[in-house]
């Protein structure tokens, strides 16, 4: 049996856009309705799962991501340079600069709320 390539690194890049859209989505709901929670241990318990979620899903996500999208590029022959996949380079970039910071942000307030369950 022969292994078609270009299908199965097609639906690795449909899965992993489906993980970044959906846990993105989901994630920063988890941490919005876990802000509004008044006791501390349940605010940083909201905050561990979505680091954690961002680690375990988001990022390998956000590597193969393009990783995939380059490939079936490569395996299509479609000019890498094309004026629309020049947009999708772009958009991706600007996608991920925003994420990080919120990444990080949620980092330290994992450390925030971790302090300050633990102090009381």
């Amino acid at each position: 049996m022969m292994i078609d390539w270009f299908a199965l690194t097609k639906v690795m890049h449909i899965i992993s856009a489906t993980i970044l859209f959906g846990t993105g989505l989901g994630i920063a709901f988890f941490m919005f309705r876990g802000n509004r929670c008044s006791d501390l241990s349940t605010r940083y318990y909201f905050a561990q799962t979505t680091v954690l979620a961002d680690y375990v899903f988001t990022a390998p996500a956000a590597v193969i991501q393009p990783a995939t999208g380059f490939a079936l590029v490569a395996m299509s022959g479609i000019d890498p340079l094309a004026d629309w996949l020049l947009i999708t380079y772009a958009l991706y970039v600007v996608a991920g600069l925003c994420w990080l910071p919120v990444v990080w942000i949620q980092i330290q307030m994992k450390k925030m709320l971790a302090e300050a369950t633990m102090s009381g």
